[in-house]
């Protein structure tokens, strides 16, 4: 009976993260929609773009392919009229991926995470499958596959990632024990693989943070020319209202961007051109309001910037180093030495996963090409967060760190012999 009720909660979750997802969108469509169109408008159209959004905002890619029509009365080149648009707003994939996490946790608690998992995963490939099959528009295609692959991936890796950390931490009596279990039997080693998961952790915190406190900065100096690029769009309240909300779902794609700044090689907004501390160099821009926060020139001295990922590598150093001293282990060179490569290459691959997601194509033409690189922001940091995580984890031990580690051991020991 608990198999199945953790089966029935975790397909539970995974109708409420749809829906949610869903309405989130749905909700400021049909106000537009209504306030646009009046209550006698074609209500075919509506399930169909929503539908499309929220698979876009799951990082699933779009062709737009724009009618003759709107080409005409628009006056937009023939060239125009079919584009890639492939950089979605993270801030649903985000919700999704959290709530997935939630949600493995919860069925890791209950001692069945895996059927937790693989219900929830396979309902929300079903709501996926029937997304994708009954919203299709004509504008904005994609295809069937990635309309459920994608979306279905997102929501399994936060299942995975959040029933797994719990099982480790606390056990599951299966196979995460028999795994933790040969970890332990390494010995001096035994730390590596979860100290490596910690310290990553940490650094993808302290970035996201960094890059956060970029785009806070950022639209503090530069909210006129953002407030400039609103007037000269000329639109309404509603219009304005519906920018805003689309500005605040690219929220986290910018502080990813945001993020690879700090690293140093920077994002791209078209085909040859570059935002990063060692320049910039731009060319014409489409008036998005939210583009007038890209600053207009670099200075050399921006370059300190890179100190971000090598102190978030130090951080991540220094908390591994003390709980090591803590647990009475990471006395050998090689263990921690292990461990720091670890920080780094997790640190790295998180960083080439998130600009795969937060990169890509934002129109026609030279517009193909915008947000980070995965190749050279995953190589920065990862060589950053190496610098400042091998500086904390591989210099010798400080005489007044192992007097506190002898110091903890005897309190422990005295604990031991009072009990």
């Amino acid at each position: 009976m608990q198999r199945l009720l953790v089966a029935l909660l975790a397909a539970l979750d995974a109708v409420i993260a749809a829906a949610v997802g869903l309405a989130t969108l749905l909700a400021p469509l049909t106000v537009l929609w209504v306030l646009a169109f009046g209550l006698a408008a074609d209500w075919g159209a509506l399930w169909p773009v929503s539908g499309t959004l929220w698979r876009f905002s799951h990082g699933v890619p779009l062709d737009v392919v724009l009618p003759a029509q709107l080409l005409s009365n628009l006056a937009i080149p023939a060239e125009a009229a079919r584009f890639a648009l492939s950089v979605p707003p993270l801030a649903i994939l985000l919700f999704t991926l959290l709530f997935a996490a939630r949600s493995g946790r919860r069925a890791a608690s209950s001692g069945a995470w895996a059927v937790g998992v693989a219900s929830g995963a396979g309902v929300f490939a079903a709501i996926a499958a029937v997304v994708t099959f009954s919203a299709r528009s004509e504008v904005l295609r994609d295809a069937h596959w990635a309309g459920v692959v994608i979306p279905t991936a997102v929501y399994a890796a936060g299942l995975l990632v959040g029933a797994i950390r719990y099982a480790w931490a606390e056990g599951d009596g299966g196979v995460v024990d028999r795994v933790h279990d040969i970890v332990d039997g390494w010995n001096e080693w035994s730390p590596v693989p979860a100290e490596s998961v910690r310290g990553a952790a940490v650094v993808v915190t302290v970035l996201a943070g960094a890059g956060a406190l970029g785009v806070a900065a950022m639209t503090l100096l530069r909210g006129g020319e953002v407030i400039s690029l609103f007037e000269a769009a000329r639109v309404d309240v509603l219009g304005a209202v519906m920018l805003t909300l689309g500005h605040l779902a690219y929220l986290p794609t910018l502080v990813v961007w945001s993020a690879s700044w700090f690293a140093g090689p920077g994002f791209a907004l078209g085909t040859g051109t570059a935002v990063s501390p060692a320049g910039t160099q731009l060319g014409v821009l489409p008036g998005i309001p939210v583009l007038g926060l890209v600053p207009e020139n670099s200075s050399i001295w921006m370059l300190v910037s890179v100190l971000v990922p090598i102190a978030a590598g130090a951080l991540a150093g220094w908390m591994i180093r003390s709980r090591l001293v803590w647990e009475g282990q990471g006395e050998e060179l090689w263990p921690r030495t292990a461990i720091t490569a670890g920080v780094a290459a997790l640190s790295a691959g998180m960083a080439a996963l998130a600009a795969v997601l937060a990169s890509g194509s934002i129109g026609p033409g030279r517009l193909a090409e915008a947000g980070p690189a995965p190749g050279p922001f995953a190589l920065a940091v990862g060589v950053e967060v190496l610098i400042g995580c091998g500086i904390l984890m591989l210099t010798p031990r400080h005489r007044d760190e192992l007097a506190e580690e002898r110091t903890d051991r005897w309190r422990a020991e005295m604990a031991a012999l009072d009990d």
